[in-house]
């Protein structure tokens, strides 16, 4: 079941009640607005109530629209351990997709036909750079709580897609981790992959 609290301060009670049930939830942050205060509060409670967390940033086809800026938010304003899942393929009105750092792919979004699947193809050469800069802080964030991964690590070896999957899955229940997912909702960009 799927629980949809509204973030507006009117609702902290009932947010709170949502809390104590929630096997996990997804904290959705602006892109342009970043960590706001009710945003906070509510990272607040599901501290205090052991919530796993998956932080999506959402608007990153908005004008001012700053991905690696509320990334750095999360992790300085709420003190979480976050680690990027993915990064923008573009911003403002030239966000396209989103770039997954975990299968190292770059996945398009059709945004004449929100609706049709998203392409999985290659990381455009201009993102490449920054692409292995952000998988690097993933890696290094998910082999800090998984024996085998920082044994791969040190040695400059890549783990498989289902080592890494499993070393994320079982630091984010155990709150150790928060991964770091974006996109555009109101243009289905990134939707897809934060629900798989």
């Amino acid at each position: 079941n799927l629980i949809d609290t509204p973030g507006h301060v009117d609702f902290t009670a009932e947010v709170e009640r949502s809390l104590k049930v929630l096997d996990g939830c997804v904290v959705v942050f602006c892109a342009v607005g970043g960590v706001e205060p009710q945003s906070e509060t509510v990272w607040r409670q599901a501290d205090k109530y052991g919530v796993p967390r998956i932080a999506f940033i959402n608007k990153l086809d908005r004008t001012g629209a700053d991905f690696f800026g509320v990334f750095k938010e999360i992790r300085e304003r709420l003190g979480a351990k976050a680690v990027p899942l993915e990064i923008p393929w573009g911003l403002e009105d030239r966000c396209v997709g989103v770039i997954d750092l975990v299968q190292m792919k770059g996945i398009k979004f059709d945004l004449a036909n929100p609706s049709k699947q998203p392409v999985l193809g290659d990381i455009p050469a201009e993102l490449l750079e920054q692409a292995k800069k952000s998988r690097h802080e993933l890696l290094e964030g998910v082999s800090e709580f998984d024996d085998k991964l920082m044994d791969k690590y040190i040695h400059d070896q890549e783990p498989t897609l289902e080592e890494l999957k499993t070393g994320l899955r079982t630091a984010t229940i155990k709150h150790e981790l928060v991964p770091v997912l974006c996109g555009a909702s109101f243009r289905n960009i990134g939707v897809q992959p934060l629900l798989d």
